[in-house]
């Protein structure tokens, strides 16, 4: 790849590292939150015992969601800021776009039913912990998908080639 073709990257190989990091840590905890690490032995394997501790799993999820929120915050502003003429999202990057915003939505409501003074429904909350688990699901099998036949967030934008306006 030539100099000139390396500004119109989507994502920086270290950025994509942060992002796979990130998501790992958010799947990993986010599985922890339920009991199947105990459950299946996983936390008997030396150095996996926190996995079976649910206040490590949930803290270490909600920094892991922090850190998550704030590289797609940079990600979307650097898109919108520097990126938005030069590159335009794909079809299976709207697709994943909407199901990261449909998790961050129902991990939001989950975040306030944990909060004191929160009083969801119990039947809601089922709702959500579904929703939540579903979302994230799909969003795991559309990125499966899309690294499978590779496709990407963002393409180069119409009119441009090799980062030259035509």
């Amino acid at each position: 790849m030539n100099h000139r073709q390396s500004n119109v990257c989507a994502l920086s190989l270290p950025g994509r590292w942060f992002y796979l990091t990130a998501v790992f840590f958010l799947t990993l905890t986010g599985f922890g939150q339920m009991p199947i690490f105990k459950r299946y032995y996983f936390a008997d394997i030396p150095g996996l015992g926190w996995l079976a501790e649910f206040f490590t799993t949930h803290y270490i999820h909600y920094v892991a969601a922090i850190v998550f929120l704030a590289f797609a915050a940079y990600v979307f502003s650097d898109y919108l800021l520097l990126k938005r003429k030069s590159r335009r999202m794909t079809a299976s990057g709207y697709v994943r776009a909407a199901l990261l915003a449909a998790i961050l939505a129902c991990g939001l409501l989950l975040v306030i039913r944990n909060t004191a003074g929160a009083n969801f429904s119990p039947g809601f909350i089922i709702f959500l912990d579904f929703t939540h688990l579903g979302l994230v699901m799909a969003f795991l099998f559309v990125s499966l998908y899309c690294r499978v036949f590779k496709k990407k967030w963002t393409a180069t934008a119409f009119g441009i080639n090799n980062g030259v306006i035509k």
